[in-house]
Formats: structure tokens, C-alpha cells, sequence
């Protein structure tokens, strides 16, 4: 998760300052914004794995950049800063696109131990639909599991011929590639 790349966005240089330090010492790379509208620029060039940002700035606040951010990459993690009169403004950021919220003066172990979480489940979401993007199929019998949404592990196994036809109308002809037909007319098949 390290090298993982951070945008902060603070109106404050001091709370930049201060974050970017500790973040780049647990190995992030981190990028800073001091306005929502530069943050904006930096999300439509670069790319961000997590954006950490504050609630209230002139401008741009950070539900903006939150929604941005979204807009350009809908898996990119979001955090928001906020001061303790806006926690309500925080929840309805969570409630439209934020991952968590930390109330600002903020601890930065805390908020390092919240980034790490949110990372480490980016990274389980991932490997999710990466797994839920293969077909199964028997080495034996090249038969495939057919379970899309039916009840976990009420599985399903059909004939190859029959799941392309019903999946996408494909019919299959048989046949014997050059191959093969030279292992069966030598007897290894």
C-alpha cells in the first residue's frame, strides 16, 4: 500500500504542511492543493488513489472536490476534514461520496490508520472483481459454472455449447483442429 498516491487539500498551509511530512514519512506520495480549484486541476491530470480534503474552503469547498474527484475516478478513496461545527456537513458528505471524516485539529496517527483502512479495502474490492470477472471452467469436461446471480454456492454447471449459446446466441460447431487430429491419428488422443 506504500507509494500509494495522496492529494491533500487544505486552504490552511501550515495543516498542508504538516500532513504532507507525515504522510510522505509513512511512504506515501503525496500531492497538495490550497483551493478546491486547484485541487480540481490536479484530479483532471493526475492520478490519486485517495484524496484527503477539507470541508470548508473559499471557493471550491470539498464536497465539490469530493464529487470531481468521483467524477474522474469513481474507486478513488475520499476523506473529508472538517471543524466541529460542520459535522453535519461531513455526514452528508459521507451520505454522497466520502469514505470517512476526521475532525479537524486532526491526529495525525488516526488519520494515517484511516487512510491505510480505506487502501487496504480499495484493495480487497479489487481483487473481488477482478475474481468475479473469471469464468469457471472444469478442466475435465469444459463445463462452466453458471452462478451470476443465483444463491452463493448453488452452483450450476452447463456445457460450454450451451452457456455461449444462451449467453450471447453463439451456436458451436465441432470440429478437429490440426493438432489434434495428428495425436488421434497417432493414438494419443
Amino acid at each position: 500500500m506504500l507509494g500509494n498516491k495522496i492529494l491533500l487539500v487544505d486552504d490552511e498551509e501550515s495543516i498542508l504542511k504538516s500532513l504532507c511530512r507525515n504522510f510522505e514519512q509513512e511512504g506515501y506520495n503525496v500531492t497538495t492543493a490550497s483551493s478546491g480549484e486547484e485541487a480540481v486541476e490536479k484530479i483532471q491530470a493526475h492520478h490519486f488513489d485517495i484524496v484527503v480534503t477539507d470541508l470548508s474552503m473559499p471557493g471550491l469547498d470539498g464536497i465539490a472536490v469530493l464529487v470531481e474527484s468521483k467524477k474522474h475516478n469513481p474507486d478513488i478513496g475520499a476523506i473529508i476534514l472538517t471543524g466541529y461545527g460542520d459535522t453535519s456537513s461531513a455526514i452528508e458528505a459521507l451520505r454522497l461520496v466520502a469514505d470517512d471524516y476526521v475532525l479537524k485539529p486532526c491526529d495525525s496517527e488516526e488519520l494515517l490508520l484511516r487512510i491505510a483502512r480505506i487502501l487496504k479495502n480499495k484493495e480487497a474490492f479489487q481483487k473481488v472483481t477482478f475474481y468475479e470477472n473469471i469464468l469457471p471452467v472444469c478442466m475435465y469436461c469444459n463445463s462452466i459454472r453458471v452462478d451470476k446471480g443465483a444463491v452463493p454456492y448453488s452452483e450450476k454447471w452447463v456445457r460450454m455449447e450451451e452457456y455461449l449459446h444462451n449467453k450471447n446466441g453463439t451456436d458451436v460447431s465441432h470440429t478437429i483442429c490440426p493438432q489434434c487430429k495428428d495425436r488421434a491419428v497417432k493414438g494419443k488422443c
